[in-house]
């Protein structure tokens, strides 16, 4: 018996095998959890569709977040199979290449701004609003942050406002939310190699420090992610709402290396 037998959980956000929400994914399925899937586009839908297969699921609907038209469809699509459901996690952020390198100042555009805030932050809003409506009772609502949301990252430049954004986001959508005994919380993960992370300039370098600083001195894993979003997923976790929670083995509690 795993701990989200019975629950009913969309999946957005699975690039390839190594995506953070593919991790998740495994973890829902293994412990109980029925689960359904989004893809960008059709390049993509041959990966999502491996791993739907691997869990079990044959449901998977069309999503480009940044139309409102597209989302309320999905949930129109999805509530003929699943009339009520048990929450969704967004594993979605996207900004432009040229952002993501350089000084921040000399890097960052008005388009380039506005694109990952509405593809980082307010889709995450887009989403709730349009499943509010099916969410059962003691839903659970989860996204992926990191820590460049608090403290300045080399390279990360305008994604850090973004994922700043986004625990903001979290914080008022657990209030909005809340009347109706649905969660809303955040996972802040350390890096992992993954195809939205190789766009970051210095990535390999920022792996290296994080393993020599953290207190663990290894890197997570995707399935360590994906554990921690069935924790939150689960009736377990009924009294946590609006929280940040750090898998990133300690790094983000440390200052200076422990040489």
């Amino acid at each position: 018996m795993g701990i989200l037998d019975g629950k009913k959980i969309l999946i957005a956000g699975i690039a390839s095998e190594r995506s953070i929400a593919t991790g998740i994914a495994d973890a829902m399925h293994r412990e109980g959890a029925e689960l359904a899937f989004t893809y960008l586009n059709d390049k993509l839908k041959s990966r999502v569709e491996k791993v739907a297969e691997r869990c079990k699921s044959g449901l998977l609907y069309p999503c480009d977040v940044a139309s409102d038209t597209e989302i309320e469809q999905l949930f129109l699509n999805l509530s003929k199979d699943w009339p009520k459901f048990d929450g969704f996690v967004h594993a979605i952020a996207f900004t432009t290449g040229d952002q993501l390198e350089g000084d921040y100042l000399d890097a960052v555009t008005r388009e380039g701004f506005r694109i990952a805030h509405d593809i980082s932050s307010y889709s995450f809003a887009a989403m709730a609003k349009g499943a509010k409506p099916y969410l059962n009772e003691k839903s659970s609502l989860i996204t992926l942050t990191y820590l460049g949301a608090e403290r300045f990252i080399p390279n990360y430049n305008v994604m850090g406002l973004a994922k700043a954004s986004l625990e903001a986001n979290v914080r008022f959508m657990a209030s909005s939310l809340g009347t109706r005994d649905i969660r809303v919380n955040a996972i802040s993960a350390g890096p992992i190699r993954t195809l939205s992370a190789a766009g970051i300039s210095g990535f390999k370098k920022m792996l290296s420090q994080f393993e020599s600083m953290a207190p663990l001195k290894r890197c997570v894993t995707i399935e360590e992610i994906g554990n921690s979003a069935a924790f939150l997923g689960s009736d377990l976790a009924t009294a946590v709402t609006g929280q940040i929670l750090h898998v990133d083995n300690g790094f983000s509690t440390t200052a200076l290396p422990n040489d």
